[in-house]
């Protein structure tokens, strides 16, 4: 008899980006989700194109970025949720795995609340969202900056660079802890297909 080999999970990370912040925390979310064995696409929103909406309807999870922006999600990530009416109708995202991520200049700037809309929105398409599964850091006498999740946050991973920053001022501990989410991620997507493919096949020798 031969062995089971589970289908490779495949994850998408749909992501706005206004200042190149965004996109570092992107790429350690793609860099996570594939170490940790997953086949990754990676769609920044607004410049979108017909095959990567494609690559999302075909995808088992989808991790979802923007930057916090006035206290909510930029207007760009907005839009592409808007644009997928259509989709949130026939239910095409249903039972996908979601998480997501967002930065802000200060520290806390309000971020939960992007989060929050990024939770709600994988929510109204009927997908199954994953928290961060860390414990917060920096939060003990013993504690220090560079622990993962240093701002603690629960519901996804969140950022905070300075304002006057470029890319590369992107905190160490807030990269790590995207790498953990997309490795986070794909990990669970991995047992869910696999859990899936499990269940299909005993339905088909029970038939």
């Amino acid at each position: 008899m031969s062995q089971y080999v589970p289908p490779r999970p495949r994850v998408a990370v749909a992501y706005h980006s206004g200042y190149g912040h965004t996109a570092v925390l992107a790429e350690a979310v793609r860099r996570g989700a594939e170490k940790a064995g997953a086949q990754v696409s990676f769609v920044a929103v607004d410049t979108i194109t017909d095959e990567q909406w494609s690559e999302l309807d075909a995808a088992d999870a989808v991790i979802f970025g923007s930057p916090t922006y006035m206290g909510g999600a930029s207007a760009e990530f907005h839009k592409f949720a808007e644009a997928t009416g259509k989709r949130f109708v026939a239910g095409d995202w249903a039972d996908k795995i979601a998480a997501g991520f967002t930065n802000s200049g200060s520290k806390s700037g309000d971020k939960l609340n992007t989060l929050t809309f990024l939770a709600a929105f994988a929510a109204q398409h009927r997908m199954i969202w994953v928290t961060l599964g860390l414990a917060p850091g920096w939060n003990a006498l013993e504690a220090d900056e560079h622990d993962l999740n240093r701002l603690g946050f629960w519901i996804g991973a969140g950022a905070s660079t300075p304002l006057d920053g470029g890319p590369d001022a992107v905190h160490g501990s807030d990269i790590a802890t995207a790498e953990h989410l997309g490795a986070r991620v794909a990990g669970q997507v991995a047992a869910f297909v696999a859990g899936r493919a499990v269940l299909a096949g005993s339905a088909g020798v029970n038939a």
